[in-house]
């Protein structure tokens, strides 16, 4: 009668309601993200200088104290915190484009890995959610094995911004900071390597799967160091979620980009995604397109002390096929044509 069918009403009305606010929370949450991405280091920085300048000068000053004292933490291990990496935040984050996490084989306790992830797209999202957060499970799938997302070194100089960033497991690329984790924090970690790096960046653009790899040995080289297990890992739909300028080799563009990636280890892309309040508009918010991750088969790698140039070849050869094979095994499953191909530059 009537009155059900005010119910039934009312009840559409309340789950519209419930959809739209986490629809929103989904949007907050990744635009907190971005912000942290891109000024969340300058910001701190300035702020903590205007500090220095007023009558709270001292807390400043302590800050800066401890920061001193705690320069090299960042490359040995970091800080991660279990709280941080299980915020709700970060399901809202997943939710929103949505991010999967997709295991193919297990991982075994008692060896060390380096995860080669591909590609990097504007900022490495699916990186983020899968290995620096819980919010896909990765601590479940692959238990006892602990993720470390490398990034650039220059973050973790930046005050606020470094201590945010080990809280979720993210520690420096650098030689210091992996040779630690791979033989003084003992078995069981697994270091993720955007292994294209500022130049893959460069030439991400919706419909495109390619990735920045022929040339890029020293993540095989230290593996060989360690001994630890190479595993390739490949995100569909990471160059999706933004559009980008690209500039032709020879242009002005490229040039400038190319001049900060040498000089300061990151490539400025001109970029957009959607506006906060509709998706017609742009803006910095990533479009809502799913990113699925897969973690490939673990290469088992020897422990070579000092490995020849023919042997990281080598390596380095059987993990190109190694990454080739899982890509083509898996793009129908996630959206791909048969025909397509991965570009391997």
């Amino acid at each position: 009668g009537t009155g059900s069918s005010i119910l039934s009403a009312l009840q559409d009305l309340f789950w519209l309601s419930k959809s739209k606010v986490e629809k929103q929370l989904q949007i907050i949450s990744v635009l907190q993200w971005v912000l942290t991405f891109l000024v969340m280091g300058v910001a701190c920085t300035l702020i903590l200088m205007y500090i220095l300048c007023t009558d709270c000068w001292l807390i400043a000053a302590l800050y800066l104290a401890w920061l001193i004292f705690d320069w090299n933490t960042p490359k040995k291990g970091g800080r991660r915190s279990q709280w941080v990496r299980n915020w709700a935040i970060w399901r809202y984050f997943r939710d929103y484009f949505p991010i999967r996490l997709v295991k193919t084989h297990n991982l075994l306790t008692t060896r060390n890995y380096i995860f080669g992830y591909h590609p990097h797209g504007i900022m490495g999202l699916g990186a983020f959610c899968n290995f620096s957060t819980e919010a896909t499970g990765v601590g479940q799938k692959f238990p006892g094995i602990r993720p470390y997302l490398a990034t650039l070194a220059g973050n973790f100089r930046m005050p606020i911004l470094r201590d945010y960033l080990m809280s979720g497991g993210i520690c420096p690329v650098n030689r210091d900071s992996i040779d630690y984790i791979l033989s003084k924090n003992g078995s069981g970690n697994a270091i993720i390597i955007v292994v294209g790096g500022a130049a893959e960046s460069l030439n991400c653009t919706p419909g495109k799967n390619s990735v920045t790899l022929r040339n890029r040995k020293g993540f095989v080289k230290l593996a060989l160091r360690h001994g630890a297990d190479l595993v390739p890992v490949y995100s569909f739909g990471e160059n999706e979620v933004y559009k980008q300028v690209i500039f032709e080799e020879g242009s002005w563009g490229r040039w400038v980009q190319k001049k900060f990636q040498k000089h300061i280890g990151f490539a400025p892309c001109i970029f957009h995604g959607r506006g906060l309040f509709s998706s017609n508009t742009w803006g910095l918010l990533p479009y809502s397109k799913p990113i699925t991750t897969v973690v490939g088969e673990p290469i088992t790698i020897p422990k070579i002390d000092n490995p020849s140039q023919k042997e990281v070849d080598f390596y380095h050869g059987i993990y190109v096929d190694s990454l080739i094979k899982l890509f083509d095994k898996y793009k129908s499953k996630f959206g791909l044509p048969e025909t397509e191909v991965l570009e391997v530059n």
